[in-house]
This record gives structure tokens, sequence and C-alpha cells, in this order.
């Protein structure tokens, strides 16, 4: 037997500006030595799954979907791969944090408006119940970078 490690990885943008969700699957699985037109069979049918759980879960907004009873001889590997599915869609359910990329540019919005650090931080605490810009969601940044941007826009064409 060879073992093969089959990995899928697409990254689509997520609900706001600035920020984009991945999804990842690898499954690692045996398949049945023999010719290499019917190794690459092989693989192809287990990337051909890796591919299509993926993009169920995409099509199905990230929530877990049914996986049906399959009565072929791939059903370890496949209730593996629906395991391995589960615990990429818990990852990516928990809040990202901001990216520096968010933090910089806030940050740069905010010297160009004249704001102080310290009304900036105490925003923070008000709406996001957040200690400071460093404990922001990449959602809750992503808001911030708008209101930033939206004040700025206002203030040029006043």
């Amino acid at each position: 037997m060879l073992k093969a490690i089959v990995n899928y990885s697409k990254k689509v943008p997520a609900e706001t500006e600035y920020s984009s969700q991945g999804y990842s699957l690898s499954l690692e699985t045996e398949i049945a030595a023999g010719d290499p037109a019917s190794i690459q069979a092989q693989i192809h049918s287990a990337f051909l799954l890796v591919k299509a759980s993926v993009e169920q879960e995409l099509a199905n907004g990230g929530v877990p979907a049914n996986v049906p009873a399959t009565a072929s001889p791939a059903t370890a590997a496949e209730d593996r791969s629906a395991e391995r599915i589960e615990r990429v869609e818990r990852v990516d359910r928990i809040e990202r944090k901001a990216s520096n990329k968010q933090i910089g540019y806030i940050n740069s919005l905010v010297s160009k408006k004249g704001v102080a650090l310290s009304e900036l931080t105490a925003d923070i605490r008000r709406r996001f119940n957040a200690e400071g810009l460093y404990d922001l969601t990449a959602k809750q940044a992503s808001a911030v970078i708008d209101e930033l941007s939206q004040a700025s826009r206002d203030t040029r064409a006043a």
C-alpha cells in the first residue's frame, strides 16, 4: 500500500471589506500499489472527493452538511474526510483578530484625521468592548476602517 496526502485550499471574500475566509482540507489515505495510471486515478479520485467536500461546505455557507452513507470501499476514508471538514469549519467560525494590515491602515487614517489615540481607544472600548486596537476582530477593524474612510470622504467633500 502507498500513502497519499491530498490537499485542497480555497480563499473566499468575507462579509466585510479587507477580509477573507480560508477553507482547507487535507486527506491522508492509502492507495493500492499498481501501475502509474492506476495510482494516478486513485489520487485523482481522492482529490475530487476533497475538492467537492470543500466546495460543498462553501455552498452550505459553513453549515455542516449531512454526510450521506455510502456503500463504497472508501467509506472509512470518506468518514475521516468528513471529520476533518468539521474541524476546518470549527476553526473558521472562530473570530479572527484584526490583521497587521488593518491595524496599520487604521493608524494611518487616524493620523491623517488628527484623532488622538486615547480617543480612538475610548471609542473602541465603548463600541466593541475591546481593550484597544490590537484586540479588535477582523470584522470590527473593518467597521472602524469603513467609518474612518467615510469620515475622511465627508471632510474632503465639505
